[in-house]
């Protein structure tokens, strides 16, 4: 798409200026006081009025050296000196400090010219005068238009915060997003009554109001809801759910109100609400009965949503990673009643994605997409345009013109391990303990059954592990049986049975192993009904405090007999996995030595690699397979 090379409108060069229409008060105040100081000091400095006292005054008087005098009515003269004076000014003024009867006298004894008159004020005193004033209504003005944010009207903090994107600003289409088949089936329906609302309105249908998209972090879904806007060539607005709530009461629900305010009067559009539960969250938390800012915003959102017209042609579509929290409210048919589910990208859609995402990149020509593809199960779309970011990065380091695959996979270690410290310095006992640990990982994915296959197993420290074994699984798996997960708590014990059998003690470097040997046990007992006594039953089930979070508490809803058959299960299953553990590594102990000590002089070594030092027979590893 041409649109999408060009640079933004907010960076252009041209745009970066001194915006004079949005800051002509503040410049027009700036130049204002700049006039008002040069003026009080060209009238300090070039005035020849010298103020002398009284006494002087009456000097001169005596002297015969004024010409004329002006008395003012706050007991002021002002008066000039004859020509014969030697006196190095003219024009002179003083005050009068006491009521002198002779002083008229005096005065037309001496000839002078008098006249009398108001106080008048000069240009400096007028400036002194009214400075004050201007900067306290030129401070007011400034932090008012600072609270405004920028805008035009006064305490707009009412207003919405939305971005408003044109389909010629956005070029994203269906063609933009990778796989996802499922999910833009169900949005077709919305593009369709985008562009032809009556191919629906005729036959008596309606449109679901709202959309709601659903899925994992970095999955897409803004991406999504963009293309449906992209596709439909209508406005689209843009608000996070955080935006609403302020901490003014009432300002979450004006901005609803201007929301949907903007949407009617840009009809057909979408409306998209980004991490809908920031504020869509069930209500009724409040302690103590109170109806806080948050509840006030939804309670405005559900009134706005109900009262939609269908025949306007406004589509809201939100998107949140947490629907379990969402208002029941909000879910209820008239609202979000669809949900559009964004998945986790399979093999076939994650090359797609990788194929978007690479054309940006100088590629090599035999970089084959389809092995980082394999290599990749459990990433998102945004953890794929990363890997395709730090390859680049990673070939850019090595002054290389185009991305190979070895930057590919530099890049893929770096998201699943950590970036490697190569320039830590390990002494070479550490270093070959380290390699017996995570030798044992990697035997045993050669000698229990239901496992996945052994990536790369590597003693370069990579984020706080000194060491790991990785397996990739060779194709896609959406439930694991009883048989992979005992077989996966053997492969997480490796490395403490090897380090038991080599040194006959473990070190601290087999906390993580620990933990996650007893995770999967304590599962397969409460919750996945794996255990050969208890069954078919679930335990602990986990209750929501909707302040406090999902992952805090869980409720014990079991007696302490049953807990105790519950531990002992957990053990049981943790001891027998232990046990066949010590069998295998201890048989195969000549296997065990010979990766160790391989490991510490190569440091990396892949399936392909452990399979010839062991003498099995090859088999293509994850990496070496194509399609």
């Amino acid at each position: 798409m041409s649109n999408q090379n060009k640079p933004p409108e907010n960076k252009d060069p041209d745009n970066m200026k001194f915006d004079f229409n949005k800051n002509k008060f503040a410049l027009f105040f700036l130049l204002s006081l700049i006039v008002m100081f040069v003026l009080l000091f060209m009238v300090s400095e070039n005035g020849s009025e010298v103020e002398i006292p009284y006494s002087v005054f009456l000097s001169y008087l005596e002297q015969g050296e004024i010409d004329a005098v002006k008395i003012l009515d706050n007991n002021e003269i002002r008066g000039t000196l004859s020509g014969s004076t030697s006196s190095e000014y003219t024009v002179f003024k003083t005050i009068i400090p006491y009521y002198d009867d002779n002083l008229m006298i005096q005065l037309r004894e001496k000839g002078v010219k008098i006249t009398g008159g108001a106080k008048a004020l000069s240009v400096g005193q007028i400036v002194l005068e009214l400075l004050p004033w201007l900067l306290f209504v030129g401070f007011f003005w400034f932090m008012l238009r600072q609270f405004q944010g920028g805008g035009n009207k006064a305490f707009s903090f009412g207003k919405s915060r939305a971005k408003k994107y044109h389909p010629e600003q956005e070029s994203i289409t269906f063609a933009d997003v990778a796989g996802q088949d499922e999910a833009k089936y169900e949005l077709t329906e919305v593009v369709e009554f985008l562009k032809t609302p009556t191919k629906f309105t005729n036959i008596g249908a309606k449109i679901p109001k709202g959309v709601l998209l659903v899925g994992m972090p970095g999955t897409g879904k803004t991406l999504m809801a963009k293309a449906v806007a992209g596709e439909a060539g209508v406005p689209f607005f843009h608000m996070s759910g955080s935006d609403f709530v302020e901490m003014f009461v009432g300002v979450g629900a004006s901005r609803v109100r201007d929301l949907f305010d903007q949407g009617r009067k840009n009809a057909p559009c979408i409306l998209f609400i980004d991490e809908l539960d920031a504020v869509g969250r069930t209500r009724g938390a409040g302690y103590g009965g109170g109806n806080d800012e948050r509840e006030q915003t939804l309670n405005q959102m559900l009134v706005e949503m109900d009262g939609f017209d269908t025949k306007t042609g406004v589509i809201i579509i939100a998107a949140t990673n947490r629907p379990d929290v969402l208002d029941p409210a909000l879910l209820r048919p008239g609202r979000f009643d669809r949900q559009v589910v964004v998945d986790l990208p399979d093999v076939r859609e994650r090359e797609a994605i990788l194929n978007i995402h690479a054309k940006k990149i100088p590629l090599d020509k035999n970089t084959n997409i389809n092995r980082i593809a394999k290599a990749t199960p459990g990433m998102s779309g945004a953890d794929l345009a990363n890997l395709i970011n730090e390859a680049a990065l990673f070939a850019a380091r090595a002054d290389s013109k185009t991305v190979g695959i070895e930057h590919l996979e530099e890049a893929r270690d770096k998201l699943l391990m950590g970036i490697a410290r190569k320039s830590k310095i390990i002494s070479l006992e550490d270093k070959t303990a380290t390699a017996y640990h995570e030798a044992g990982h990697a035997l045993l994915h050669y000698h229990v059954k239901n496992t996945d296959p052994l990536h790369k197993v590597t003693i370069i420290p990579r984020g706080r592990a000194l060491g790991m074994a990785i397996s990739l699984p060779d194709k896609e798996s959406y439930s694991k049986n009883k048989s992979w997960l005992l077989d996966r708590i053997k492969i997480t014990m490796g490395g403490y049975v090897a380090e038991e059998i080599i040194y006959g003690e473990t070190t601290t470097g087999t906390q993580n192993d620990i933990q996650q040997a007893t995770n999967i046990a304590r599962r397969m007992v409460t919750e996945w009904g794996m255990s050969d006594s208890l069954n078919f039953i679930s335990f602990g089930q986990e209750e929501e405090p909707i302040f406090i979070g999902k992952e805090i508490a869980r409720h014990k809803d079991y007696s302490e007999e049953t807990a105790m058959r519950i531990d002992e299960e957990i053990s049981k299953i943790l001891d027998s996995s232990l046990e066949e553990t010590r069998k295998i590594l201890t048989t195969n102990l000549d296997q065990l030595k010979l990766i160790a000590l391989e490991l510490v002089d190569k440091e990396t070594l892949d399936d392909h690699d452990i399979k010839i030092l062991i003498g099995m027979e090859h088999e293509p590893s994850v990496g070496d397979k194509t399609e």
